[in-house]
């Protein structure tokens, strides 16, 4: 069985209940099929270390914080983590578009759309998302 390692869940709940010998043996057959039926080989590069990689790469771009990156992947070293991370550059413009929602139905859509909760401003909820 496959245990969620992940910051504030219980470790010793269970993701699926499979084995990983199962799930991997289909995601890779899934992987094959994809790969054929598309035609396209870069498919077969693609491996659970890869979602790991891009989650900690997304994690840490969204947090710029590599300690809340190493504890979700569940690193003991920080070297560890800037091996998941190191695509990460913070040259670009760090700005974001900031939106208030000032009905549920509004927050809704501000939330579907891509927009993350910061907070309440005014009896109003503030989202953001990058530009």
């Amino acid at each position: 069985m496959i245990k969620l390692v992940t910051v504030g869940i219980d470790e010793n709940e269970l993701i699926w209940d499979r084995s990983y010998n199962v799930i991997h043996q289909a995601y890779y057959e899934n992987r094959k099929a994809l790969s054929r039926k598309l035609q396209n080989l870069n498919f077969m590069k693609i491996t659970f270390k890869t979602y790991r990689h891009w989650k900690a790469t997304t994690e840490y771009h969204k947090t710029k914080d590599i300690l809340y990156v190493k504890e979700l992947l569940g690193h003991k070293r920080i070297e560890n983590t800037f091996v998941h991370t190191h695509l990460v550059e913070f040259d670009e413009d760090d700005s974001f578009i900031v939106k208030l929602a000032e009905s549920l139905v509004e927050f809704t859509e501000l939330l579907e759309k891509g927009f993350e909760y910061i907070g309440d401003y005014e009896d109003k909820k503030v989202l953001r998302k990058r530009k």
